[in-house]
């Protein structure tokens, strides 16, 4: 009996002795690259370890002044881009315990370590602000998130089949292949037209059903810190500059009564939060200093790792009231390879007094477009004439975060010119056909002059989502020519189906610049055959081609 006791005490202390030896107190991401630090924090997460990430070589040494001495570390380390090469020797060197492994990809690798794990989140890596806005509920649902593409959903589908799938989260935008492939798990789909700001939205209140919490982290999903990774609170999207109505409307019917903002970049967007919104809001912008000096305490900025953005700049080209028309010309300049939205408010002062102008619905500007929108403010006297422009903007409609704001009157840096340009330009539409990848617009110059002509086809369903399409350059079409122009849109055949009909704005003017006339109409879209005749020349080309070389060799023989 005594033999059996001491036989059970030793089995219990080797089996401690192993556990302790597996138990880490950290897990240290060692990678420059944003996805596997991403990947480590939310492993640790889940493995109830606490997570840390190296943000520069320089930092490999300092990030171990917050961790306990002696403590036992697991490194995860990139085979391709890690921060510090060796980083496990520098760690051992300061009395530290460690293990390292190493991935070339730590998101699978990562997830093949996590047994237990049933759930899981797909998101497409280039929008990073939705792997932020998913890290909380993640956390909270105890699922794992896996960066999918067109390029790599094989491998995810080939890691999925060897395990048990409970659900699957795809969350906002991601490639049709991934949608497709992933079809067989029966997924959940948030994704509002790829409105990052609504998307947050969702999968916050599905958080909230999980862990219901009175506080949220405030952010603009820019970058990884160690608290919205926690999954201790949901995080909230604020815009740079504005609030999107989608995010205010949510705080104030729901009940969170706190915010805490992450960084003071965006003090000015809280400010307004909290100002108009009611909450309260605290701001966390640093950490106690891990190499203090001198007898004052110190702090050092927040650990942050920055993720790639997406870039909207958007200027006044220029503003001038037309006196021919008694219109409020405003000339946008989009500064990016991106499709941007607008909506601006004009408040116009002259001696006759003032009005204010402005849209009701968001503008579409196409990538590196040069867009004038028109207002009707009728005969107005252009003596000491002034403009106020005030525009929000963003990469959708229901994303207008930037702001632009400046004034313009007759003597001001920035002028508002005064013109008298009739316009008698005037177009038809008279059809639309699709044969990929192109739509052909038919459209015709009903007057006797050169007019410019802008295309945009809007709400155009691909892979369920709307997408506007426009012209890559403006038209300049002859008096009197009908041609049909071109615009460039990828549809498969399901999408052909969701678009039977297909709604087509022109923008058109004597003024290649200023576009000031605007007409719509709505087709039923027509497929185009085969072009006969251009398969016909490519036909009779390589019948040409086939007998110069049979004639070449001929002469070889001879």
């Amino acid at each position: 009996m005594k033999t059996l006791l001491l036989s059970i005490v030793i089995v219990l202390m080797l089996a401690s002795a192993v556990s302790a030896q597996d138990s880490y107190a950290n897990v240290v991401s060692n990678s420059q690259d944003w996805k596997d630090v991403y990947s480590v924090m939310l492993y640790g997460q889940l493995e109830g370890i606490s997570p840390v990430f190296l943000v520069s070589q320089r930092h490999g040494p300092i990030l171990l002044n917050n961790i306990r001495s002696g403590s036992n570390l697991l490194i995860v380390s990139s085979e391709d881009v890690p921060q510090l090469v060796g980083y496990e020797s520098v760690v051992e060197a300061r009395d530290y315990q460690a293990d390292e492994i190493t991935f070339s990809n730590i998101n699978l690798g990562l997830a093949a370590e996590l047994d237990d794990i049933t759930n899981y989140v797909i998101i497409d890596d280039r929008y990073g602000y939705n792997a932020v806005a998913a890290a909380p509920y993640a956390v909270v649902s105890n699922s794992y998130v896996l960066f999918a593409n067109e390029d790599n959903i094989g491998e995810i589908d080939d890691f999925l089949s060897t395990r048990t799938v409970d659900s699957v989260l795809i969350f906002g935008q991601t490639d049709r292949e991934v949608r497709s492939v992933l079809d067989v798990y029966n997924p959940e789909i948030i994704n509002d037209n790829g409105d990052r700001f609504s998307n947050n939205v969702e999968i916050t209140k599905r958080y909230q059903a999980i862990n219901p919490s009175a506080q949220v982290i405030l952010t603009n999903g820019e970058f990884i810190e160690k608290e919205v990774m926690s999954g201790s609170q949901p995080v909230l999207f604020i815009g740079n500059d504005n609030v999107p109505s989608v995010i205010a409307d949510y705080i104030q019917d729901s009940d969170i009564q706190v915010g805490v903002l992450i960084g003071n970049e965006l003090v000015g967007t809280a400010t307004f939060i909290r100002r108009q919104v009611g909450i309260s809001v605290f701001v966390k912008f640093a950490q106690g200093a891990r190499q203090p000096q001198g007898s004052i305490s110190q702090v050092e900025a927040l650990d942050l790792f920055y993720l790639p953005v997406v870039s909207v700049s958007l200027d006044y080209d220029a503003i001038q009231y037309n006196r021919a028309t008694g219109q409020l010309e405003v000339t946008y300049a989009n500064n990016e390879d991106l499709v941007t939205y607008a909506r601006g408010t004009f408040a116009l002062s002259s001696t006759d007094g003032t009005q204010t102008v402005g849209d009701v619905d968001p503008v579409f500007i196409d990538a590196g477009e040069i867009k004038t929108v028109t207002y009707d403010v009728g005969s107005i006297s252009t003596d000491q004439l002034s403009v106020d422009a005030f525009t929000i903007y963003g990469e959708s409609p229901g994303s207008l975060e930037r702001t632009l704001q400046e004034s313009f009157c007759l003597t001001c840096d920035r002028q508002v010119d005064v013109v008298d340009v009739r316009d008698d330009c005037e177009i038809d539409l008279e059809g639309v056909e699709y044969r990929r990848p192109f739509f052909y617009v038919k459209t015709v110059n009903l007057v006797d002059q050169t007019c410019f002509v802008d295309l945009e086809i809007i709400d155009v369903i691909v892979a369920g989502e709307r997408i506007t399409y426009g012209l890559e350059s403006i038209a300049e079409l002859d008096p009197g020519e009908t041609r049909e122009l071109r615009v460039r849109a990828e549809l498969e055949g399901e999408d052909l189906e969701d678009n039977e009909r297909v709604l087509i704005r022109a923008l058109y003017g004597a003024r290649e610049n200023s576009l000031i006339k605007q007409l719509e109409a709505t087709f039923t879209l027509v497929l185009r055959g085969p072009d006969y005749i251009t398969y016909a020349l490519l036909g009779g080309i390589l019948i040409l081609i086939l007998l110069i070389v049979l004639a070449v060799r001929r002469r070889r023989k001879r």
